[in-house]
Protein backbone atom coordinates (compact mmCIF):
# COMPACT_ATOMS: atom_id res chain seq x y z
CA UNK A 1 0.00 0.00 0.00
CA UNK A 2 1.17 3.44 -0.74
CA UNK A 3 0.15 5.68 2.12
CA UNK A 4 0.86 9.40 2.12
CA UNK A 5 0.81 10.79 5.67
CA UNK A 6 0.92 14.97 6.37
CA UNK A 7 1.83 16.53 9.18
CA UNK A 8 1.80 20.10 9.01
CA UNK A 9 2.49 21.20 12.82
CA UNK A 10 4.87 18.25 13.70
CA UNK A 11 5.41 18.84 17.04
CA UNK A 12 6.34 16.44 19.89
CA UNK A 13 3.59 14.16 19.96
CA UNK A 14 2.45 14.38 16.35
CA UNK A 15 6.37 13.30 15.64
CA UNK A 16 6.15 10.65 17.78
CA UNK A 17 3.02 9.10 16.46
CA UNK A 18 3.45 9.75 12.74
CA UNK A 19 7.12 7.53 13.41
CA UNK A 20 5.14 4.89 15.45
CA UNK A 21 2.27 4.57 12.39
CA UNK A 22 5.63 4.21 10.17
CA UNK A 23 7.84 1.57 12.12
CA UNK A 24 4.18 -0.09 13.15
CA UNK A 25 3.55 -0.70 9.21
CA UNK A 26 7.22 -1.59 7.41
CA UNK A 27 5.33 -2.99 4.26
CA UNK A 28 3.88 -0.23 3.32
CA UNK A 29 5.20 2.50 0.98
CA UNK A 30 5.51 5.85 2.99
CA UNK A 31 5.88 9.61 1.81
CA UNK A 32 6.07 11.64 4.77
CA UNK A 33 5.72 15.58 4.60
CA UNK A 34 5.91 17.34 7.71
CA UNK A 35 5.80 21.27 8.42
CA UNK A 36 7.95 22.31 11.46
CA UNK A 37 5.85 23.12 15.02
CA UNK A 38 6.31 27.14 14.73
CA UNK A 39 4.23 30.21 13.55
CA UNK A 40 1.30 28.29 14.50
CA UNK A 41 -1.09 30.93 12.92
CA UNK A 42 0.53 30.55 9.50
CA UNK A 43 1.40 27.27 9.88
CA UNK A 44 -2.04 26.10 10.74
CA UNK A 45 -3.59 28.13 7.94
CA UNK A 46 -0.79 28.07 5.37
CA UNK A 47 0.30 24.49 5.29
CA UNK A 48 -1.81 24.26 2.18
CA UNK A 49 -0.12 26.58 0.05
CA UNK A 50 2.98 26.25 1.32
CA UNK A 51 3.18 22.49 -0.11
CA UNK A 52 0.82 22.69 -2.89
CA UNK A 53 3.78 24.65 -4.35
CA UNK A 54 6.75 23.23 -2.81
CA UNK A 55 5.56 19.51 -2.99
CA UNK A 56 3.22 19.71 -6.46
CA UNK A 57 5.38 16.73 -7.79
CA UNK A 58 5.15 14.80 -4.49
CA UNK A 59 1.39 15.25 -3.65
CA UNK A 60 0.45 14.40 -7.39
CA UNK A 61 2.05 11.19 -7.29
CA UNK A 62 -0.65 8.03 -7.05
CA UNK A 63 -1.34 6.59 -3.39
CA UNK A 64 -3.88 4.76 -1.93
CA UNK A 65 -4.50 6.28 1.24
CA UNK A 66 -3.79 9.73 2.77
CA UNK A 67 -3.20 10.23 6.14
CA UNK A 68 -2.66 13.47 7.56
CA UNK A 69 -3.02 15.28 11.27
CA UNK A 70 -5.63 18.08 12.05
CA UNK A 71 -3.60 20.71 11.62
CA UNK A 72 -3.20 20.13 7.85
CA UNK A 73 -5.53 21.93 5.82
CA UNK A 74 -6.74 19.34 3.80
CA UNK A 75 -10.27 20.36 2.61
CA UNK A 76 -7.97 23.59 0.82
CA UNK A 77 -4.79 21.16 0.11
CA UNK A 78 -7.28 19.12 -2.17
CA UNK A 79 -8.73 22.09 -3.84
CA UNK A 80 -5.15 23.33 -4.60
CA UNK A 81 -3.71 19.54 -5.92
CA UNK A 82 -6.63 17.93 -7.28
CA UNK A 83 -4.93 14.70 -7.61
CA UNK A 84 -5.77 14.36 -3.84
CA UNK A 85 -9.51 14.76 -4.35
CA UNK A 86 -10.16 10.94 -5.20
CA UNK A 87 -7.64 9.47 -2.58
CA UNK A 88 -9.75 8.30 0.84
CA UNK A 89 -8.30 10.26 3.47
CA UNK A 90 -7.86 9.98 6.82
CA UNK A 91 -7.47 12.89 9.52
CA UNK A 92 -6.12 12.26 12.69
CA UNK A 93 -7.02 14.50 15.66
CA UNK A 94 -4.35 14.80 18.68
CA UNK A 95 -5.97 18.21 20.16
CA UNK A 96 -8.32 20.34 19.27
CA UNK A 97 -8.81 24.31 19.28
CA UNK A 98 -12.32 24.41 20.66
CA UNK A 99 -10.85 23.19 24.13
CA UNK A 100 -8.12 25.40 24.32
CA UNK A 101 -8.72 28.52 26.96
CA UNK A 102 -9.66 31.23 24.55
CA UNK A 103 -7.83 34.74 25.51
CA UNK A 104 -7.94 36.71 22.60
CA UNK A 105 -11.44 37.64 21.87
CA UNK A 106 -12.70 35.03 19.31
CA UNK A 107 -9.00 35.78 17.18
CA UNK A 108 -8.77 31.87 17.22
CA UNK A 109 -11.86 31.17 15.04
CA UNK A 110 -9.92 30.62 12.04
CA UNK A 111 -8.18 27.77 13.50
CA UNK A 112 -11.18 26.57 14.43
CA UNK A 113 -12.68 26.60 11.40
CA UNK A 114 -10.00 25.38 9.39
CA UNK A 115 -10.17 21.87 11.58
CA UNK A 116 -13.54 21.73 11.03
CA UNK A 117 -13.35 21.78 7.10
CA UNK A 118 -10.75 19.58 7.49
CA UNK A 119 -12.38 17.20 9.41
CA UNK A 120 -15.43 17.52 6.55
CA UNK A 121 -13.08 16.67 3.99
CA UNK A 122 -12.29 13.49 5.59
CA UNK A 123 -13.42 9.75 4.94
CA UNK A 124 -12.42 8.78 8.03
CA UNK A 125 -11.54 10.83 10.89
CA UNK A 126 -10.12 9.42 14.22
CA UNK A 127 -9.61 11.21 17.72
CA UNK A 128 -6.97 9.94 20.47
CA UNK A 129 -9.75 10.11 23.40
CA UNK A 130 -13.45 10.45 23.54
CA UNK A 131 -12.87 13.72 25.81
CA UNK A 132 -11.63 15.08 22.64
CA UNK A 133 -14.25 13.48 20.26
CA UNK A 134 -16.98 14.91 22.40
CA UNK A 135 -14.98 18.54 23.42
CA UNK A 136 -14.33 19.28 19.50
CA UNK A 137 -18.25 17.81 18.69
CA UNK A 138 -19.55 20.39 21.38
CA UNK A 139 -17.38 23.36 20.33
CA UNK A 140 -17.88 23.24 16.44
CA UNK A 141 -21.76 22.83 17.17
CA UNK A 142 -21.54 26.17 19.69
CA UNK A 143 -19.50 27.65 16.85
CA UNK A 144 -21.45 27.14 13.98
CA UNK A 145 -25.11 28.24 15.95
CA UNK A 146 -23.12 31.41 16.68
CA UNK A 147 -23.16 31.97 12.68
CA UNK A 148 -25.76 34.42 11.20
CA UNK A 149 -27.08 32.21 8.76
CA UNK A 150 -26.80 29.48 5.76
CA UNK A 151 -25.56 27.22 8.30
CA UNK A 152 -26.65 23.70 6.94
CA UNK A 153 -27.91 20.87 9.14
CA UNK A 154 -26.03 18.30 10.09
CA UNK A 155 -22.63 19.11 9.71
CA UNK A 156 -21.63 17.93 13.18
CA UNK A 157 -23.65 14.64 13.24
CA UNK A 158 -21.40 14.26 9.69
CA UNK A 159 -18.09 14.41 11.57
CA UNK A 160 -19.58 12.48 14.59
CA UNK A 161 -20.59 8.93 12.38
CA UNK A 162 -17.50 8.79 10.57
CA UNK A 163 -15.01 9.03 13.74
CA UNK A 164 -13.69 6.92 16.19
CA UNK A 165 -11.34 6.48 18.81
CA UNK A 166 -7.30 5.54 18.66
CA UNK A 167 -4.98 6.70 21.16
CA UNK A 168 -1.10 7.37 20.32
CA UNK A 169 0.35 4.09 21.60
CA UNK A 170 2.90 3.94 23.75
CA UNK A 171 6.26 2.86 22.14
CA UNK A 172 6.54 -1.18 23.63
CA UNK A 173 9.66 -0.09 25.32
CA UNK A 174 7.48 1.26 27.77
CA UNK A 175 6.71 -1.99 29.25
CA UNK A 176 10.58 -3.41 29.72
CA UNK A 177 11.37 -2.98 33.35
CA UNK A 178 14.72 -1.60 33.47
CA UNK A 179 15.54 -1.74 37.27
CA UNK A 180 15.20 -4.43 39.60
CA UNK A 181 12.56 -4.72 42.44
CA UNK A 182 15.45 -3.51 45.13
CA UNK A 183 16.83 -0.52 42.78
CA UNK A 184 13.45 1.59 43.75
CA UNK A 185 13.67 4.98 45.95
CA UNK A 186 13.91 4.84 49.60
CA UNK A 187 12.19 8.08 50.25
CA UNK A 188 8.52 8.16 48.75
CA UNK A 189 8.78 9.63 45.63
CA UNK A 190 6.79 12.16 43.55
CA UNK A 191 7.42 12.33 39.37
CA UNK A 192 5.75 16.07 38.26
CA UNK A 193 6.86 15.41 34.07
CA UNK A 194 5.17 18.14 32.37
CA UNK A 195 6.23 20.95 30.03
CA UNK A 196 7.25 23.75 32.23
CA UNK A 197 3.99 26.34 30.48
CA UNK A 198 0.93 27.78 32.60
CA UNK A 199 -1.86 24.93 30.97
CA UNK A 200 0.38 22.53 33.53
CA UNK A 201 -1.09 24.69 36.49
CA UNK A 202 2.48 23.92 38.37
CA UNK A 203 1.59 26.13 40.95
CA UNK A 204 -0.77 23.84 42.19
CA UNK A 205 1.73 21.43 42.17
CA UNK A 206 4.23 22.95 44.60
CA UNK A 207 1.36 24.30 46.53
CA UNK A 208 0.29 20.65 46.91
CA UNK A 209 3.89 19.66 47.87
CA UNK A 210 4.52 22.68 50.38
CA UNK A 211 1.34 21.75 51.88
CA UNK A 212 3.06 18.30 52.64
CA UNK A 213 6.34 19.65 53.76
CA UNK A 214 4.64 21.37 56.09
CA UNK A 215 2.98 18.48 57.32
CA UNK A 216 6.11 16.75 58.03
CA UNK A 217 6.12 14.41 55.54
CA UNK A 218 9.23 12.03 53.76
CA UNK A 219 8.92 12.97 50.48
CA UNK A 220 11.10 13.38 47.62
CA UNK A 221 10.38 15.10 44.12
CA UNK A 222 11.34 15.30 40.63
CA UNK A 223 10.24 18.24 38.94
CA UNK A 224 11.06 17.04 34.95
CA UNK A 225 9.93 18.40 31.38
CA UNK A 226 10.70 20.81 28.52
CA UNK A 227 11.28 23.80 29.50
CA UNK A 228 11.41 27.20 27.47
CA UNK A 229 12.61 30.62 27.64
CA UNK A 230 10.21 31.95 29.45
CA UNK A 231 8.01 29.70 32.12
CA UNK A 232 6.11 30.00 35.31
CA UNK A 233 7.91 32.24 37.72
CA UNK A 234 6.74 29.95 40.26
CA UNK A 235 9.15 27.34 39.40
CA UNK A 236 12.32 29.95 40.60
CA UNK A 237 10.44 31.04 43.49
CA UNK A 238 9.53 27.53 44.88
CA UNK A 239 13.02 25.48 44.50
CA UNK A 240 14.55 26.66 47.34
CA UNK A 241 11.31 26.22 49.72
CA UNK A 242 11.44 22.86 48.66
CA UNK A 243 15.28 21.89 47.93
CA UNK A 244 15.34 19.36 50.76
CA UNK A 245 12.82 17.07 48.67
CA UNK A 246 14.17 17.82 45.45
CA UNK A 247 15.69 15.31 42.83
CA UNK A 248 15.81 15.94 39.92
CA UNK A 249 14.94 19.32 38.07
CA UNK A 250 14.31 20.48 34.77
CA UNK A 251 15.14 17.99 31.55
CA UNK A 252 16.14 14.65 31.03
CA UNK A 253 17.84 14.33 27.93
CA UNK A 254 18.56 10.61 27.70
CA UNK A 255 15.31 8.24 27.12
CA UNK A 256 17.39 5.49 28.92
CA UNK A 257 17.68 7.73 32.05
CA UNK A 258 14.55 8.89 31.93
CA UNK A 259 12.73 5.80 31.95
CA UNK A 260 14.90 4.49 34.82
CA UNK A 261 13.78 7.28 37.10
CA UNK A 262 10.03 6.37 36.25
CA UNK A 263 10.20 2.82 37.30
CA UNK A 264 12.54 4.03 40.29
CA UNK A 265 9.67 6.38 41.46
CA UNK A 266 6.09 5.80 42.93
CA UNK A 267 3.73 8.59 42.61
CA UNK A 268 3.11 10.50 39.02
CA UNK A 269 0.94 13.88 39.45
CA UNK A 270 -0.48 15.81 36.84
CA UNK A 271 -2.33 19.35 37.67
CA UNK A 272 -3.29 19.88 33.71
CA UNK A 273 -5.99 22.37 33.02
CA UNK A 274 -6.48 21.01 29.44
CA UNK A 275 -4.71 17.54 28.42
CA UNK A 276 -6.13 15.31 25.50
CA UNK A 277 -4.63 12.18 26.50
CA UNK A 278 -1.78 12.48 28.94
CA UNK A 279 1.01 10.80 27.30
CA UNK A 280 3.30 11.51 30.25
CA UNK A 281 1.02 10.34 32.81
CA UNK A 282 0.47 7.25 30.84
CA UNK A 283 4.79 6.78 29.74
CA UNK A 284 4.96 6.70 34.04
CA UNK A 285 2.24 4.43 34.68
CA UNK A 286 3.55 2.17 32.34
CA UNK A 287 6.67 2.31 34.08
CA UNK A 288 5.08 1.31 37.68
CA UNK A 289 3.77 5.04 38.83
CA UNK A 290 0.80 4.57 40.76
CA UNK A 291 -1.23 8.33 39.03
CA UNK A 292 -2.68 11.02 40.84
CA UNK A 293 -4.73 13.02 38.08
CA UNK A 294 -7.58 15.45 37.95
CA UNK A 295 -10.98 14.26 37.78
CA UNK A 296 -11.28 16.34 34.31
CA UNK A 297 -10.41 16.05 31.25
CA UNK A 298 -9.12 12.73 29.13
CA UNK A 299 -7.96 11.50 32.50
CA UNK A 300 -11.37 10.49 32.75
CA UNK A 301 -10.85 8.25 29.52
CA UNK A 302 -7.66 6.54 30.72
CA UNK A 303 -7.03 6.80 34.64
CA UNK A 304 -9.11 4.86 37.17
CA UNK A 305 -11.38 6.46 39.39
CA UNK A 306 -9.39 5.85 43.02
CA UNK A 307 -6.57 7.32 41.35
CA UNK A 308 -8.19 11.02 40.13
CA UNK A 309 -8.57 13.62 42.78
CA UNK A 310 -11.53 16.16 43.03
CA UNK A 311 -11.42 19.07 40.45
CA UNK A 312 -11.72 21.92 40.85
CA UNK A 313 -10.38 23.69 38.02
CA UNK A 314 -11.45 27.76 39.16
CA UNK A 315 -10.02 27.16 42.89
CA UNK A 316 -6.49 26.04 42.84
CA UNK A 317 -6.23 26.66 46.82
CA UNK A 318 -9.29 23.93 47.02
CA UNK A 319 -7.36 21.53 44.14
CA UNK A 320 -3.86 22.42 45.84
CA UNK A 321 -5.89 21.41 49.30
CA UNK A 322 -7.54 17.63 47.81
CA UNK A 323 -3.91 16.78 46.06
CA UNK A 324 -2.48 16.98 49.69
CA UNK A 325 -4.80 15.00 51.18
CA UNK A 326 -4.33 12.75 48.10
CA UNK A 327 -0.36 12.26 48.24
CA UNK A 328 0.00 12.58 52.25
CA UNK A 329 -2.51 9.34 52.05
CA UNK A 330 -0.43 7.71 49.10
CA UNK A 331 2.50 8.69 51.75
CA UNK A 332 1.43 7.08 54.75
CA UNK A 333 0.69 3.41 52.29
CA UNK A 334 3.92 3.34 51.12
CA UNK A 335 5.76 3.85 54.61
CA UNK A 336 3.45 0.76 55.69
CA UNK A 337 4.06 -1.32 52.43
CA UNK A 338 0.77 -0.90 51.46
CA UNK A 339 1.18 1.35 48.05
CA UNK A 340 -0.91 0.03 45.51
CA UNK A 341 -0.31 -0.96 41.97
CA UNK A 342 0.56 0.88 39.18
CA UNK A 343 -2.98 0.41 36.94
CA UNK A 344 -2.83 -2.25 33.86
CA UNK A 345 -1.72 0.34 30.52
CA UNK A 346 -0.53 -2.37 28.17
CA UNK A 347 -3.42 -2.19 26.00
CA UNK A 348 -2.24 1.24 24.86
CA UNK A 349 0.75 -0.37 23.79
CA UNK A 350 1.37 -0.27 19.65
CA UNK A 351 1.70 -4.63 19.83
CA UNK A 352 -1.69 -4.04 21.28
CA UNK A 353 -3.32 -0.96 19.07
CA UNK A 354 -1.47 -2.19 15.49
CA UNK A 355 -4.21 -4.04 14.34
CA UNK A 356 -7.21 -1.58 15.00
CA UNK A 357 -4.66 0.87 13.68
CA UNK A 358 -4.63 -1.52 10.05
CA UNK A 359 -8.47 -2.12 10.50
CA UNK A 360 -9.13 1.41 9.78
CA UNK A 361 -6.30 2.34 7.16
CA UNK A 362 -6.96 -1.04 5.35
CA UNK A 363 -11.22 -0.32 5.29
CA UNK A 364 -10.35 3.23 4.00
CA UNK A 365 -8.59 2.06 1.45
Amino acid sequence: MRVLLLSAYDAHSHRRWRQGLVAAFPEWQWTVLTLPPRFFSWRVRGNSLSWAWSERKTLEQPYDVVIATSMTDLSALKGLVPALATIPSLVYCHENQFAYPDHHDGQRIEPKITSLYALLSADRVVFNSVYNRDSFLTGAQALLAQMPDAVPPGVVESIAGKSCILPVPLEDHWFEKQTSDGDGEQHFTIVWNHRWEYDKAPERMFDALLKLHEAGEDFRVHVIGQQFRKQPPVFDEMYPQLQQHIGEWGMIESGHDYQGLLQRSHVVLTTALHEFQGLAVLEAVASGCVPLAPDRLAYRDYIPDDCRYPSFPDDPDAESTAIADCLQSLCKRFEQGELPAAPVVEHLSWRRLVSAYREEIDGLA
